[in-house]
């Protein structure tokens, strides 16, 4: 593949892993993957001479009480969308007028 200056996320399975990082993939995403799946991506990321340059990431539903868990694996992202996925929403409403707009 030729390189273009653009940085390419990839989302991968378990089976795919290895082969992503193979084919140069810098931030593999471990989309929704059980436990035991990020901890073996994180040993073969380890076990890589490039493996400073690799920067797997586990999103997904993260949500804060299980961030500890996924940290302790090793592995190097964890975007935690408990700020976006839960949170209240705020109802507008928009009225929108033809004509002057009043000072």
């Amino acid at each position: 593949m030729a390189r273009t200056g653009q940085t390419v996320k990839v989302d991968v399975e378990m089976r795919e892993a290895a082969e992503a990082l193979d084919a140069g993939a810098r931030w593999p995403l471990l989309d929704n993957m059980p436990l035991a799946g990020i901890e073996q991506v994180v040993r073969i990321r380890a076990g890589r001479p490039d493996a400073p340059r690799k920067l797997p990431e586990a999103p997904g539903t993260v949500r804060l009480n299980r961030a500890h868990t996924i940290a302790e694996t090793g592995i190097a992202l964890i975007p935690v969308g408990a700020s976006t996925h839960s949170a209240p929403a705020l109802d507008l409403t928009m009225l929108p007028t033809t004509g002057p707009v009043p000072a």
